[in-house]
């Protein structure tokens, strides 16, 4: 396989992972894509502004293109703990999807410059794995970014019951709320008859 051909099926999976992402901010209003909806504050907005983040550094900085000039304080080595993680008062939805997508555009520039095995070095992980390829970073970012989403997707069901990779693909078996309830129920019942059973 030739590596231009490698690069466009990568670039096809971190896209439509992004994609998907921020489709989960869609049509909701600002309290919800920034409550926190597990013990954790996991958030919708915050899991944006923390891919965005992880682009930055790992397309960024990891190959010697860093996007900032002077860094936020949610991107310092020393910033408050999971900062990037949740969205100040000042911070809206759309200065957090313009720097996503910033840094789409950012990250793209460096796939397409270097070559999938081009050398970077991961500043915040321990000495003896710093040293990467841009091969590897890119199937790492996959990863991530296609987890998050999945995150966003179950936030998403909780707050309005919307699932799916992206409108009109929501992946579920055909089923009205009734069905789906009594599916929950099911559920629900053999999760407490299984109890004991180890």
């Amino acid at each position: 396989m030739n590596e231009s051909k490698e690069k466009a099926d990568l670039l096809r999976y971190l896209q439509a992972a992004r994609d998907a992402l921020l489709w989960k901010l869609d049509g909701l209003s600002e309290y919800d894509i920034r409550r926190p909806l597990t013990p954790t504050g996991t958030n919708l907005l915050g899991l944006v502004k923390h891919v965005a983040g992880v682009e930055l550094g790992y397309f960024g900085d990891t190959f010697g293109r860093p996007f900032f000039d002077e860094p936020p304080l949610w991107f310092a080595a020393d910033a408050e703990l999971s900062a990037d993680m949740w969205a100040e008062v000042d911070e809206s939805r759309d200065q957090i999807v313009g720097l996503y997508r910033q840094a789409w555009k950012h990250s793209d520039t460096t796939i397409e410059t270097l070559a999938l095995d081009a050398i970077g070095r991961v500043a915040w992980w321990p000495e003896d794995r710093r040293e990467v390829t841009l091969h590897h970073v890119l199937v790492r970012v996959i990863a991530d970014t296609h987890r998050h989403a999945g995150h966003a997707d179950i936030l998403r069901e909780s707050i309005d019951g919307a699932v799916g990779m992206w409108e009109g693909n929501d992946g579920m078996p055909s089923g009205d709320p009734s069905w789906w309830e009594k599916h929950r129920s099911r559920l629900e019942r053999i999760a407490r008859e299984s109890v004991g059973r180890d």
